[in-house]
């Protein structure tokens, strides 16, 4: 598959699962009505207008570098043929899945429906079983020892302070 193939696959695929997961469940659960909350709350839609529209940049950039660095979708039926290590995947290994998550919790300060969150506690268990289960192995066995070099220094979920550079990339 060509960077054209991988921008096509990308695009689909982010309108079927993060589309999904972050937008059209969401908007299940809550119709994206606000409630009406009192003053002292709007601290919190602010910050969920941040995490919101940060969740989103965050997904647009990971599904960018899949196309342009790894020629390739995060769908496990179209895989990359390059190991994605740039841009946020220095700093944490899995910022789709964290990005997706933000977005959802932005939508629970937003809109003030707390269903959200144990929604998002769901994705998060869900996100975890998958990464550990399949994302892990499959990465392993493809990637090998560049994969293992990569997860040995880049946190999976908490971001690092600063970039990892793989040895030789200068």
């Amino acid at each position: 598959m060509g960077r054209a193939g991988a921008a096509v696959g990308s695009a689909v695929f982010f309108a079927l699962a993060p589309g999904v997961v972050a937008g059209v469940v969401p908007w299940w659960l809550t119709g994206w009505e606000a409630t009406d909350l009192p003053g002292w709350w709007l601290p919190l839609r602010v910050a969920g207008v941040v995490l919101l529209v940060a969740g989103a940049g965050v997904l647009v950039h990971a599904f960018a570098r899949f196309v342009a660095e790894g020629v390739g979708t995060p769908a496990p039926v179209a895989p990359t043929r390059e190991l994605v290590v740039g841009g946020l995947y220095r700093y944490v290994r899995n910022p789709m899945y964290l990005a997706v998550l933000a977005a959802i919790l932005g939508q629970a300060l937003v809109l003030g429906r707390l269903v959200l969150v144990p929604y998002a506690a769901v994705v998060a268990a869900a996100f975890v079983a998958f990464v550990r289960g399949y994302e892990e192995p499959t990465l392993a066995w493809q990637f090998g020892d560049r994969y293992q070099a990569y997860r040995a220094a880049v946190p999976g979920w908490w971001p690092r302070r600063h970039p990892w550079r793989p040895a030789g990339d200068d």
